[in-house]
């Protein structure tokens, strides 16, 4: 394709992905600086349209960026009145009594919301302020300085035809520049993954370790909703399969918000995450709260569960990586939006210190250093352990050890040290040859759903006439490689069934992507065993609409 010529904008900070990380960062620049130009680019269709989380949240970032947010008509308003911890097995339950759980996990004083809600209303507020925001606009490059430096991203490019070569309507989008940028496009970033690489940005950290988080929302019986109700399960039914487990949230108007989380560092590449959560929908416990009820809404997404010693460098020259593109989920409290919303704080003040200052395009160092020694490193470092823990000892010797560490490190030590992660999710992965299949039960249509069906709940929809975005570096691959050595798990880890693998009219293996169902939770791009998949940004405004997860 000849070079494309583009227009360009230039701001004081360009920020990338309106989640509570990017907005937070966008309100605390012009509440610092009202006459800061910033900027907010979101891929998504609308603000809010690509965010999914549990979720139960800790209001400190809201506290710290309008201590008045209640009065302002904030959508947090569902106050967490019962806390419950439970270890299933496939008919019954054990209840984990809360008192010997360290002070961290309760989560009295927190909320339960639709974090989508919360960032549209977060947008309001920012746009009240003066910040620009602009849905609908996927960055899919980085403007790269003579020397390395970030100096912008490309915006808006559409039109594009399935070779990759301008269509009719081809746009090619704008250069928006910036004095800094913030990357906030939440897990695994397109953009941050580059920068990462390029600046070697993971060099001395662990491995990042993810996890995939699936959701539904319900509406229930009346008589069966119990508003502010917080229930965590763990065990059936994953079993030896995997770690993770389930979340019931009582929300408001009867909703329940169910969700189920698999870690993706599982070995027998026959796990189906996907199926692993319709399962789990017909434990006793859950299935009795369903029944009668109405599904309305299904996404799923990546989540980070490296932790602390898996945050690689956040800045280089003219860039800040915030939230979720460096990975600030505090796994034990399956929490990260609070952490989000400070790092995009502590930017944001930095970055208008440096703008005061005369800076432009060095690294936000003294970012860095308040993420690792403040309010966020202390929230991470505290429960680092935990999830290399459960991973080394699996969920009992885990459960016990990972409490265990939480209290001694709420003392300021701990037995273990910080305790190495090791492989890669994609390098967990082993041989189909050393497992056997897993029999999974045929979804009902009623509690639970074939995963296509379910998928039309995310309302994902993808322009069929522009490239792939899943790319391939080696399109021969799949069916050469991770048919026959892996038996194909991206037919199964995927949550939204992207990829398949089918005969074509001579009996020959074909590999086809679905690239239409994606709801862009990236998991591909962390489990795919020879890391072959890449995932990029589709056009703007493509992927999921969802209404408020």
């Amino acid at each position: 394709m000849a070079e494309v010529t583009r227009e360009s904008m230039e701001y004081d900070v360009v920020i990338v992905g309106a989640g509570p990380a990017g907005l937070s960062a966008a309100i605390r620049l012009k509440e610092v600086d009202p006459n800061l130009e910033v900027v907010v680019l979101e891929k998504g269709s609308e603000v809010g349209a690509h965010i999914l989380s549990g979720a139960v949240l800790d209001p400190v970032g809201l506290d710290t960026l309008f201590p008045d947010w209640k009065e302002r008509g904030a959508p947090v308003r569902t106050e967490v009145t019962e806390d419950n911890f439970y270890l299933l097995g496939e008919a019954g339950r054990l209840r984990i009594p809360n008192w010997p759980m360290p002070p961290l996990m309760d989560n009295h004083g927190n909320y339960i919301v639709s974090m989508g809600n919360v960032c549209r209303w977060l947008a309001e507020q920012a746009e009240a302020l003066g910040v620009e925001i602009f849905p609908g606009m996927a960055c899919s490059e980085i403007v790269w300085g003579e020397n390395g430096e970030i100096r912008g991203v490309v915006a808006g490019e559409f039109g594009l035809q399935a070779d990759g070569t301008p269509g009719p309507n081809y746009e090619p989008g704008m250069e928006l520049l910036g004095k800094y940028v913030f990357l906030a496009e939440g897990v695994r970033g397109s953009l941050s993954k580059q920068v990462i690489a390029r600046h070697d940005l993971s060099k001395g950290r662990e491995p990042q370790k993810f996890g995939l988080g699936m959701k539904e929302i319900w509406e229930v019986d009346p008589d069966r909703h119990n508003e502010g109700e917080v229930t965590h399960t763990m065990g059936w039914p994953l079993g030896s399969n995997a770690g993770g487990g389930g979340f019931i949230y009582h929300a408001e108007n009867n909703q329940v918000l169910l969700g189920f989380v698999v870690h993706l560092n599982y070995a027998n590449p026959y796990v189906y995450p996907y199926m692993e959560f319709q399962r789990f929908k017909h434990h006793p416990m859950v299935k009795r709260l369903l029944e009668g009820g109405k599904r309305i809404a299904y996404g799923g997404r990546a989540i980070t569960e490296g932790g602390y010693q898996s945050m690689p460098k956040m800045v280089a020259p003219g860039v800040a990586l915030l939230g979720c593109s460096v990975g600030m989920v505090n796994v034990p409290r399956i929490k990260g939006n609070h952490n989000a919303m400070l790092s995009g704080i502590a930017a944001a003040e930095v970055a208008a210190e440096a703008l005061a200052a005369g800076r432009a395009q060095d690294e936000l160092s003294d970012y860095e250093e308040r993420v690792r020694t403040g309010r966020i490193g202390r929230d991470l470092n505290r429960v680092r352990n935990v999830k290399p823990l459960w991973s080394k000892y699996g969920l009992m010797g885990g459960l016990a050890l990972g409490g265990l560490d939480m209290w001694t490190n709420t003392l300021g030590f701990s037995f273990f040290g910080t305790v190495r992660h090791g492989k890669t999710d994609a390098e967990a992965t082993e041989p189909a040859s050393k497992h056997t299949p897993i029999d999974y039960p045929k979804p009902d249509g009623k509690i639970s759903f074939d995963r296509l069906t379910n998928v039309s709940y995310a309302m994902t929809n993808h322009e069929e006439s522009q490239p792939a975005h899943l790319k391939l570096k080696d399109p021969d691959l799949p069916v050469k490689v991770n048919l026959p050595e892996y038996a194909g798990p991206s037919a199964r880890y995927c949550p939204a069934g992207v990829y398949e693998f089918v005969k074509d009219d001579a009996g020959n293996d074909k590999f086809v992507i679905n690239f239409q169902n994606c709801v862009h939770c990236k998991t591909c791009d962390i489990k795919d065993p020879r890391q072959n998949i890449v995932w990029t940004t589709p056009q703007g405004g493509d992927g999921p609409n969802y209404p408020g997860m």
